[in-house]
């Protein structure tokens, strides 16, 4: 059994690397379709400590990931959001995506509450209280892996259970997936149900087109010590302030209160600086790769993750499952219905969710699945669900715990 931390992480490279090599291969594509890629960047490393094959008890890796890599991707992933841009899509692309945002928010107590009357055990208690694992699901679903990492750590949900929350995350979102999809294949008949006028689609195409080509630019070395500088000054800057901010509402609060947790101001502080900065010159940066960046430190975590986690608990989420359904299809109904009221074309509709539900790995396939061009779009409100995922997520987390 390999203990030795240098040894693990040279593994879990290895992984995360083959992974990627092999995700464009024609034979392995068909494979990721059924079996997304975080999913398989989760389950491998969690295999590897079921079968015996590392031991991470003592290991010191997540501590590391989390305290570094964390808000380096939280402050990676927000620094590149566009807000002139995503303004510029027009009112309903807003409404519809805020809607979602809204749909996630507000389902989760409500589908925490419908369970627990018919089995009231779900809900728990102390650290393995239902609302503290759920709101992990509500970190992932308005922003993305950062964010759902993010509540995983600050509301100290136990990580041995945390396999039957990652089960509900990857079925359920991707089951909403299938169904947005076969919308997309459909969506002049869906278009016309709603009353929509999907011209705007093809104007919004038009000036999409050439939005990656015009911040993209050959990187230097500066470029990237820019970059490394920006963002570990960053990190610094979060835990030096949250520490601060944790002790203070400590002695205000009492040491169990939410504000009271310093990694709590490590992820808003990191969250905000991120999304002050991309209205500065400091945006340039996502032209040499911030958020390539970023995605590369949440694939670090997620593998990390993967080495704390049972599978075996995944066998123990049928309640969890019943909560994620009920969950997803309250956020789906509120869509369909904001849609039909203000006449908003299926593109807005479908975006905006996975633009909250899948982040920037599924936003840019659902709207490729319109047209190629229009992938920026669901890249732009990616970001937007990343800055607002931490605030969604916590306010979704709160309103979960007064139910539970």
């Amino acid at each position: 059994m390999i203990t030795d931390d240098r040894i693990i992480l040279g593994l879990l490279a290895l992984i995360l690397g083959f992974v990627f090599a092999t995700r464009d291969r024609e034979g392995w594509q068909r494979f990721y379709t059924f079996v997304p890629i975080i999913l398989v960047c989760y389950l491998v490393p969690s295999l590897m400590v079921t079968f015996g094959l590392i031991d991470t008890e003592e290991s010191n890796l997540w501590p590391v990931a989390k305290d570094y890599f964390l808000p380096a991707a939280l402050f990676l992933m927000t620094l590149s959001i566009d807000l002139k841009g995503i303004l510029g899509l027009g009112n309903k692309a807003i409404i519809m995506f805020l809607t979602a945002t809204v749909g996630i928010i507000l389902g989760g107590p409500l589908a925490l509450w419908v369970v627990a009357q018919f089995d009231p055990s779900i809900l728990g208690e102390g650290q393995s209280a239902a609302w503290r694992g759920l709101a992990t699901l509500a970190g992932s679903w308005i922003g993305g892996g950062a964010n759902q990492t993010a509540m995983l750590e600050v509301y100290g949900y136990p990580l041995e259970l945390f396999g039957a929350l990652l089960a509900v995350d990857i079925i359920v979102a991707e089951i909403w997936m299938v169904f947005l999809l076969y919308g997309a294949g459909a969506s002049e008949r869906v278009d016309r149900w709603l009353g929509a006028d999907s011209s705007a689609i093809d104007r919004l195409r038009d000036k999409m087109a050439g939005y990656t080509s015009s911040i993209e630019r050959v990187a230097g070395a500066n470029d990237y010590v820019l970059l490394f500088g920006a963002t570990f000054a960053v990190v610094g800057l979060s835990h030096l302030l949250g520490n601060f901010l944790g002790g203070f509402f400590a002695d205000l609060q009492g040491e169990d209160a939410t504000l009271a947790s310093s990694f709590f101001w490590v992820v808003v502080i990191a969250t905000t600086v991120g999304l002050a900065a991309s209205f500065t010159r400091a945006r340039e940066l996502e032209g040499v790769g911030a958020s390539k960046f970023g995605t590369l430190f949440i694939f670090v975590l997620v593998a990390v993750i993967g080495t704390r986690m049972d599978i075996t608990k995944i066998a123990e989420a049928p309640a969890f499952m019943a909560i994620g359904v009920i969950w997803m299809l309250f956020h789906s109904i509120l869509l369909i219905a904001v849609a039909k009221a203000i006449k908003a074309p299926f593109f807005f509709v479908a975006v905006g969710s996975k633009a909250n539900v899948g982040g920037a790995a599924s936003a840019p396939v659902i709207a490729s699945a319109f047209h190629p061009a229009l992938a920026p779009v669901g890249v732009l409100l990616a970001v937007l669900g990343y800055a607002l995922g931490t605030y969604g997520a916590i306010l979704c987390a709160q309103m979960m715990a007064a139910v539970g």
